[in-house]
């Protein structure tokens, strides 16, 4: 896409990440050597799932968005209409998705017309190929992994916290860190969903 290399300040990116349901997740913490974090079982799924809808600035490198119940094409219109917001001078915007069905209904085009957003879909089962996709490996390493949520209330305050830390330190070592995990995990997708092989451990 030419806005990419030419104009990164008006190309942003959206999708979803999720389902967050709650419950304990393993991962990594910051126990003491020998007091290993130890989680609860949990044999009941009563609170749901949720979904962040997640945009991203790409010129700006911020990344923002909010928990929603589930996915929609007015959940798509609310995410797209907080984006155009980021460029209020109604000049011309990018805006990298999948073609989900959710993001590409016609009360959506109708909308994107009228205020100079350009819909930029990503191919069938290339996800892969949307920017943001990298930042929600540290989204989950630093939101999800290792936790355990009492409610979708707490998890969502967990999750803004992350994002105001993280967009006041974009390129902490440990961000970058955890987005080139990411970065490397997709990349292997992408072989395997365009005929590749995955790779088998010894």
């Amino acid at each position: 896409m030419q806005g990419l290399d030419r104009l990164p300040d008006r190309v942003f990116a959206f999708d979803e990440f999720g389902p967050l349901g709650i419950r304990p997740t393993m991962g990594s913490g910051w126990a003491r050597a020998g007091h290993p974090d130890r989680h609860p079982a949990t044999y009941h799924r009563t609170h749901g799932v949720s979904y962040f809808h997640g945009c991203y600035a790409i010129g700006d490198d911020k990344l923002w968005g909010v928990n929603r119940r589930k996915k929609g094409a007015a959940n798509t219109l609310a995410a797209l209409r907080s984006i155009r917001a980021a460029r209020p001078d109604g000049a011309l915007i990018y805006v990298i998705l999948d073609n989900l069905s959710a993001h590409k209904g016609e009360t959506i085009r109708r909308w994107a017309k009228k205020h100079r957003v350009e819909l930029c879909f990503t191919p069938t089962y290339a996800s892969w190929a949307n920017p943001i996709e990298a930042h929600f490996g540290p989204l989950r390493q630093f939101t999800v992994a290792n936790s355990n949520h009492p409610n979708h209330t707490v998890q969502t305050r967990a999750l803004h916290a992350y994002l105001r830390w993280r967009n006041a330190n974009a390129r902490h070592r440990d961000v970058l860190a955890a987005e080139r995990r990411e970065r490397a995990r997709v990349r292997s997708e992408k072989g395997i969903r365009w005929g590749g092989r995955a790779r088998i451990a010894a």
